[in-house]
């Protein structure tokens, strides 16, 4: 269960308006352990002095503790700078704005929720790609072999293959297994959301997934050749300049 009204009354404490914040993580993924805490990300808007002035303000804001009973982290971009991450091919980004839990929204959220759709790209495969074999390195050299890094690499190479097929994120890993189909992930959720956020592998088959993982791999490579996302948006930078002004501005949407 997510503590919806905890987390806004918290996120709402922040000292800069807030453009939109959503939970990430495990939560989002589908498999929270019993301890995880809740990983909150959104973005915020800087007023315009600490933008054009020579004292700026923080690009990047993180909060991280306990607060009561929950332990959380809220890490919040401002604008310019969560859209500098969208142009970059940033897939996590997409998947922070496009989340299906919801915090604190707003009519630029929904904007941005409609940009982000329309924004992937065939080169968002190496985002996954590259978090895909620094999870998997995490796993291995982790001498107790814990679920958790195990997970995140199925579940990045699983959204990469998802997006490159359908043009969609989808970040939810089991209702990506609904189509994967493989066995051995229903097991992996269950240990990892039935115990605490550093699970240990029960059955080591370390082959098994060091052979699924490089076969996933190959898949994602085939899967972006083939893909009809285009290699580029051209509008993209457009759409995000122009919002930026509106923002900082405080201009009104175009009718």
């Amino acid at each position: 269960m997510i503590p919806y009204t905890e987390l806004k009354q918290i996120a709402l404490a922040h000292q800069y308006p807030l453009l939109y914040v959503t939970v990430s993580g495990a939560h989002l993924y589908g498999f929270p352990s019993r301890d995880s805490d809740f990983d909150m990300r959104g973005a915020h808007l800087l007023p315009l002095d600490q933008v054009v002035g020579l004292e700026p303000g923080a690009q990047t804001i993180e909060q991280m503790g306990m607060r009561g009973d929950l332990e959380l982290g809220l890490v919040t971009y401002d604008a310019a700078r969560l859209f500098q991450l969208m142009l970059k091919k940033n897939g996590y980004i997409l998947e922070q704005i496009l989340s299906e839990h919801v915090v604190v929204t707003s009519d630029v959220h929904q904007e941005l929720i409609e940009i982000a759709r329309n924004s992937a790209t065939s080169f968002h495969a190496a985002h996954y790609r590259g978090f895909a074999y620094s999870q998997f390195a995490l796993f291995e050299k982790d001498s107790e072999h814990r679920v958790k890094p195990l997970l995140y690499t199925f579940r990045v190479l699983l959204t990469g293959i998802h997006l490159m097929k359908t043009g969609e994120i989808e970040p939810n890993l089991g209702r990506l297994n609904m189509q994967a189909k493989l066995p051995y992930l229903e097991d992996l959720i269950g240990q990892k959301t039935s115990g605490p956020e550093r699970a240990v592998i029960k059955t080591r088959d370390l082959d098994l997934y060091n052979s699924e993982v490089n076969r996933l791999h190959r898949e994602l490579e085939d899967a972006q050749a083939a893909t009809h996302l285009p290699p580029e948006r051209p509008n993209l930078q457009k759409q995000l300049h122009d919002l930026l002004l509106r923002l900082r501005l405080n201009l009104a949407p175009p009718a």
